[in-house]
C-alpha cells in the first residue's frame, strides 16, 4: 500500500526565504494602508528587504523574496492578476534584472544606495512603458515623467539609505 501523503522537508534556506518573504509582505500590507498624495506611487519599503536579502545571500534569494512578496501581497489584497499586479510584476522583474547586472559593478561606485536608485528607476520606468503601450495607449503621459522620475529618486534614495544603514549592522546569523 501506498502512502497517501506527501511529505516535503524545508531547508533551513527555505525558511530563511520564507522568513524574510513574510517580513516583505508585512512591509507591502502595511505600506497599502499608507495615503498616497500621488496615485501608483508607493515608498517601496519591502524593496529595503529586497536590497539586505542581495548583499546577504545573493541575487536567486533576493529574487524569491520579490516574487513571493509581489504574488502574496498581490493575493492578500485582491489585486491578483489586475493591472496593478502586472504593473508590479513588470516593475519588479526589470528591477531585479537590473540588480543581476548592477551586483557587477564595482561596489564602492553601487552600494545598496546606488542599487536602489537603478532598481527604483528600472520598477518605475518599466510601469510607465506598460501604462503607455498597454493601459492608455495613444495618452501622452511624458508630462508626468518628472513626476515619478522624482518620485522614484526620493524613494529610491531614502530606502537605499535604509539598507545601508541595516547593512552597517550584522545579522542576527552572523552575531551568533
Amino acid at each position: 500500500m501506498t502512502p497517501s501523503t506527501i511529505e516535503l522537508t524545508a531547508s533551513a534556506e527555505d525558511r530563511r526565504i520564507a522568513g524574510l518573504a513574510a517580513a516583505a509582505i508585512g512591509l507591502t500590507l502595511a505600506e497599502a494602508a499608507i495615503p498616497l498624495p500621488i496615485p501608483g506611487v508607493k515608498p517601496g519599503l519591502a524593496n529595503i528587504v529586497t536590497l539586505l536579502v542581495l548583499y546577504r545571500y545573493g541575487w536567486r534569494s533576493a529574487a524569491w523574496v520579490a516574487g513571493l512578496r509581489i504574488i502574496a501581497g498581490a493575493l492578500v489584497l485582491g489585486q491578483f492578476l489586475t493591472p496593478a499586479f502586472v504593473l508590479s510584476l513588470t516593475g519588479g522583474m526589470m528591477s531585479l534584472a537590473i540588480l543581476a547586472v548592477a551586483m557587477h559593478l564595482p561596489r564602492r561606485l553601487f552600494g545598496p544606495v546606488g542599487l536602489s536608485l537603478l532598481a527604483a528607476f528600472a520598477h518605475i520606468g518599466t510601469q510607465l512603458w506598460i501604462v503607455d503601450a498597454w493601459l492608455l495607449p495613444g495618452v501622452s503621459i511624458l508630462g508626468l515623467l518628472p513626476l515619478f522620475l522624482g518620485a522614484a529618486w526620493l524613494t529610491g534614495l531614502v530606502n537605499g539609505l535604509a539598507a545601508a544603514h541595516l547593512l552597517g549592522k550584522p545579522s542576527r546569523t552572523e552575531s551568533v
